[in-house]
């Protein structure tokens, strides 16, 4: 075995020898460091004009004998951790600042990164000479904000006094962690639930506090309807994106050390990543990182139930994915299960560019050809001279609830988005007609332009629309926004002239207040509750009216 590592380049076979002493060395277990390595390590450092460190065990064996340039060292690599999620590395790494530097950043990434037990630096004088040592630990709580505690500086001889036990320090924090790991595996196993995720979203430019905070509650409703559990939030203004990490280099480290000490799986960033923004995020974690658009992907693959919907859903995932397949990274090469690698596409992330396209041409003929089977269903339709009335809006507004209060049907009900992704049309009798209610998949701000072109095929059944239903969550205080997204989508999907009736849901949950503030806002919509029936009296009464003009 090579006892050292690092930059080892330009260095002579007698001091190659040299720093082999070291590794022969063996300390005293209590002891972070000895009086006596330190000022050997602070010789050597001199001698060869780099930083020197070494990985110490916890019997005081030094593992390695690590060799860095003038601002830092390069560890090796370690491996798994010596006993799961729950516990410190087992090692701790001591090096020498040749400046006589406090502990860096990059020293406390280490340490967090790796779960070191400690990292140790220590500050040379003018001439190779030992000054004092600082010294930093991980901490298992986080009641203030803080990753680690750093000590007071100590000279080395002080070391060797019994008021600071390596080992009894380091034996009360892994009992500590693996506490805290096991109070959370029980609250993961009462809820079954197994991805943890931290939140990213970057509040830009004149974004006001409220639109960040709806998005926010947006991506959070997101995770819960794909069975992810939300630990944390991390919010950032800037005035721009920063193109290779969205929140720079700073905020990015102190994001996956914050992640890293809450026990997270996931990144889950507001903003869609670029290739080569997911590249450099998941080359900086361990963790899965997603951005919104995987993330919603994720919910249509779970509850996609039909052949025509598995098929587009997969169509998207490949969509998506194909300008990633050469990226080595956390969002891809991880994506072998749970959030963010279900569904039929699963086995195609990670296929080569050339397979992938086969595959997307492949199953853009079988959309096609389902596509021709519905416009058949859809003229046999026309022929019955019954019309068709479409509910569409925001997803979860209630568009199935009203489909089954309407015609007592039996569609899925869930209060989760994108509960419904296939169409589902019943009969509903009016005073003098009939005619065909459709439910539709429901609509998102900043809809995936991979699920806009993928559904399209689905959302077809809108263009022969007599008439839509716009229905908007009436309880949800970003209803204004969301309107203004559907109206967004309906415009790209060439349905802004289409003739619709805006109807306002959930009324029963609002203040009597409310409901006459939304009344006098909206003067020409109808304030119903999908559940009541007899709330939908004007409703279908202006219905029938719209039809009479239109057919």
């Amino acid at each position: 075995m090579n006892p050292l590592s690092g930059n080892l380049h330009g260095l002579s076979p007698g001091q190659k020898k040299m720093l082999e002493r070291i590794w022969r060395r063996r300390l005293d277990p209590t002891l972070i460091i000895s009086p006596e390595l330190g000022v050997f390590l602070c010789e050597c450092a001199h001698e060869i004009d780099r930083q020197v460190g070494i990985l110490v065990d916890r019997r005081g064996n030094i593992e390695h004998v690590i060799v860095g340039d003038q601002q830092k060292l390069y560890l090796p690599e370690l491996g798994p951790r010596r006993a799961g999620e729950s516990r410190l590395r087992g090692v701790r790494l001591v090096h020498t600042h040749l400046r006589g530097e406090e502990l860096t950043r990059d020293d406390l990434t280490d340490l967090s990164k790796l779960r070191l037990d400690l990292v140790a630096a220590i500050r040379m004088r003018p001439g190779g000479t030992p000054g004092p040592l600082d010294f930093a630990h991980l901490l298992p709580k986080n009641p203030k904000g803080e990753l680690w505690q750093k000590f007071e500086s100590v000279a080395l001889r002080e070391l060797t006094q019994p008021k600071w036990n390596f080992l009894e320090v380091i034996a009360s924090l892994d009992e500590e962690f693996a506490s805290k790991s096991d109070s959370t595996r029980k609250a993961l196993s009462s809820g079954n639930k197994g991805d943890r995720a931290v939140l990213v979203h970057i509040q830009l430019g004149r974004m006001t506090d409220e639109e960040s905070e709806a998005r926010v509650t947006e991506l959070k409703e997101l995770c819960r309807t794909a069975g992810v559990q939300v630990i944390d939030v991390m919010l950032q203004r800037r005035a721009a994106l920063d193109p290779r990490t969205l929140v720079g280099k700073g905020k990015l480290e102190e994001l996956v050390l914050r992640a890293l000490q809450d026990d997270a799986t996931h990144l889950i960033f507001d903003q869609d990543l670029m290739p080569a923004q997911a590249r450099t995020v998941g080359d900086a974690t361990e963790l899965k990182v997603l951005d919104r658009t995987m993330l919603i992907l994720d919910i249509f693959s779970q509850h996609a139930k039909s052949r025509d919907g598995k098929l587009q859903v997969e169509l998207a995932q490949l969509r998506y994915s194909l300008p990633r397949l050469h990226e080595k990274s956390t969002m891809l090469s991880r994506l072998t299960g749970g959030i963010g690698g279900r569904g039929p596409g699963e086995t195609k992330l990670e296929v080569n560019r050339r397979r992938a396209k086969d595959k997307i041409h492949e199953l853009e003929q079988q959309i096609e050809k389902i596509g021709h089977e519905r416009a058949e269903r859809r003229s046999l339709r026309d022929q019955s001279a019954l019309p068709l009335v479409a509910i569409v809006g925001y997803t979860n507004a209630g568009k199935s609830t009203l489909l089954n209060t309407l015609t007592g049907g039996d569609a899925l009900v869930a209060n989760k988005l994108f509960a419904t992704l296939d169409p589902t049309s019943r009969r509903l009798r009016l005073s003098d007609r009939e005619v065909i209610l459709t439910d539709t998949v429901g609509f998102i701000r900043d809809l995936p332009e991979e699920l806009m072109a993928a559904f399209r095929a689905t959302l077809e059944e809108l263009q022969g629309a007599d008439l839509l239903l716009h229905l908007v969550d009436g309880a949800d205080t970003a209803n204004p926004a969301q309107l203004r997204a559907v109206e967004k989508i309906l415009g790209e999907l060439e349905l802004g002239e289409k003739s619709r009736l805006v109807v306002f849901n959930k009324i029963d949950r609002l203040s009597d207040d409310s409901k006459r503030d939304l009344a006098r806002d909206h003067l020409h919509a109808f304030l119903i509750s999908a559940r009541d029936k007899s709330s939908t009296k004007s409703l279908l009464a202006a219905i029938e009216q719209q039809l009479a003009v239109a057919t």
